[in-house]
């Protein structure tokens, strides 16, 4: 039997990159072995506030329906998401914004948040990562960077597992950000690292 499908909601107000990357997902089969790549089932939105409507948290959106209503019970479902991936540069709410607000959503099993960007710069990689997103990925998307969403879902995978994938999951991202983080002299000082090992092997 195959694994149970990671559930991703695609956060792009453009159109044309929305369907790429639901292309790109769906094609992907998960590079394991046979019955052990879980599909993707994704669910596409144009905006940050979309994207928290679907996710049934919108302020006071479930304070009239009762708890067997058929409502209450697709909203339950809208919530079903295993991982969101969103642009970061989006009109009214930033995917900056919509990763802080579903991470101030508090819950106990908070849904891990991927921004991407067509843009490489290193100090937005760092706030995104400050704020809370397993990973920064680079647009367009590839079928690596499939993959290491796959990874930072933690879906279909044991537990035992997790944290190992976890840590290399956005590994290339820390690293950017750790770049920009540091001051001047700080960056001087590791551009001259190499040189003074070489000198010190001599």
């Amino acid at each position: 039997m195959g694994a149970e499908a990671v559930r991703v909601l695609v956060v792009d107000d453009s159109p044309v990159d929305r369907r790429v990357v639901e292309l790109l997902l769906r094609a992907h089969c998960g590079g394991g072995a046979a019955g052990e790549a879980a599909p993707f089932h994704v669910t596409a939105v144009d905006s940050g506030k979309k994207a928290m409507e679907l996710l049934g948290r919108r302020r006071g959106d479930r304070d009239h329906l009762t708890p067997s209503s058929p409502a209450a019970a697709a909203a339950a479902n809208d919530q079903a998401i295993d991982i969101v991936l969103t642009d970061y540069c989006m009109p009214e709410m930033t995917g900056y914004d919509l990763l802080k607000a579903i991470k101030a959503l508090g819950s106990p099993n908070p849904i891990p948040v991927v921004v991407m960007s067509s843009e490489n710069e290193p100090q937005r990689i760092s706030r995104c990562l400050t704020a809370g997103a397993e990973d920064f990925i680079l647009k367009p998307l590839k079928m690596n960077d499939v993959q290491r969403l796959r990874k930072c879902s933690g879906a279909t995978r044991p537990k035992s597992a997790v944290a190992g994938d976890d840590d290399r999951c956005c590994n290339t991202a820390k690293k950017a950000a750790a770049a920009a983080a540091a001051t001047p002299e700080q960056q001087q000082q590791q551009q001259r690292s190499p040189h003074l090992a070489g000198l010190a092997m001599a």
